[in-house]
């Protein structure tokens, strides 16, 4: 069937759409060219996160535990795209589960929450990051994670289950309250379900401390002989950072961030004007990232994860400079490829878009 779509003839024939836009308006998830999904299942677990399920057509490879999968949808004629990892162990069949925070300012967690109905259409990307077990597993692992940034570890260790993994894990959760606790029930279930796992859920607003070294040291005594896998937000991802290289193990650490940290911005972030070259559009700098700006100029550059992972929103600057929100960082004045979502202009910039 696809030899025939892909043949010399029929492109001729569907010349200048080519053969997977007529197969789509039969069947969406026949396309050849790109990997689409059907939400199958939708949850709402708290009140400010949604659970989807979403079954792929037979262009999917799979996935190892902990990594993030490219997930876009159309909404009102553009492609909103995110990154998000994947929560189901990489051994399990059928179904996606994909849980996100819903951000109030996003578009695309906000119209799953409230619009997305069981049969729509996801668009499913490339597959990355190397946060994920490594092929041999360690004989020790710990597994942290705050809020959202449970799903890359909760993988993990589904992914352990699956395997009847013989080693020791470690399974450390904060959230602020049981009623924002995802996967609570679960999470309450699995402690027996390996002979070396331990689980340990804190509820930081009932009186359970954020994380520490005192507080690792108390749960997890042996961390430093351990492989540990940490996924939350930048506070998280920096106290583990600090302490992992203060006590010289930091190899043994492997972070995932699910939000942008961002360094303060100062003088002459905002004023002067963006130029989009390619679009012949100018917009006065009102502070925002580059990919924002654009947006709000009308303009649908291609991106992806927002946070400077994916580098599908690398574009040439040809003029001006800019800070890395993420390192602080600021650029030259000349032409340089950047990242336009986590770059901020620094007075008047042109871009190549």
């Amino acid at each position: 069937m696809n030899s025939a779509i892909n043949s010399k003839l029929m492109h001729r024939l569907t010349y200048p759409h080519g053969p997977s836009r007529f197969v789509e308006l039969f069947d969406r998830t026949a396309v050849i060219d790109e990997t689409i999904g059907t939400i199958s299942a939708i949850e709402h677990p708290t009140e400010r996160s949604v659970r989807v399920s979403v079954r792929p057509n037979n262009r999917w490879n799979g996935f190892l535990a902990g990594q993030y999968v490219e997930f876009a949808m159309e909404i009102d004629g553009r492609r909103q795209r995110r990154m998000f990892s994947p929560a189901q162990s990489q051994h399990a069949d059928g179904a996606l589960e994909f849980t996100m925070a819903v951000n109030p300012d996003g578009v695309l967690t906000r119209h799953i929450k409230s619009s997305a109905r069981v049969g729509d259409h996801v668009i499913l990307g490339n597959v990355g990051g190397d946060f994920h077990l490594p092929e041999t597993r360690p004989e020790h692992v710990v597994l942290i994670s705050a809020g959202s940034g449970i799903t890359p570890v909760l993988s993990m260790l589904r992914t352990l289950i699956d395997e009847r993994y013989q080693g020791t894990v470690d399974f450390i959760h904060y959230c602020r309250s049981a009623d924002d606790a995802l996967y609570a029930s679960e999470l309450e279930a699995c402690e027996h379900t390996l002979p070396g796992l331990r689980m340990h859920c804190i509820h930081t607003r009932a009186g359970g401390a954020r994380f520490s070294a005192e507080q690792l040291e108390q749960m997890v005594p042996n961390y430093r002989e351990a492989h540990t896998f940490v996924c939350g937000p930048s506070a998280l991802l920096d106290a583990t950072r600090t302490l992992f290289d203060e006590q010289g193990i930091g190899e043994r650490l492997h972070q995932e961030a699910f939000g942008l940290a961002t360094h303060a911005t100062g003088e002459g972030e905002s004023g002067g004007e963006i130029h989009f070259k390619r679009s012949d559009r100018t917009t006065d700098n009102n502070g925002e990232t580059l990919l924002e700006q654009a947006e709000h100029a009308g303009l649908s550059p291609q991106h992806g994860c927002r946070m400077g992972v994916c580098f599908a929103c690398s574009c040439t600057k040809t003029a001006g400079r800019v800070r890395d929100l993420r390192t602080g960082e600021v650029s030259g004045d000349g032409e340089e490829d950047i990242q336009i979502c986590v770059s901020a202009p620094m007075g008047s910039v042109s871009l190549d878009i």
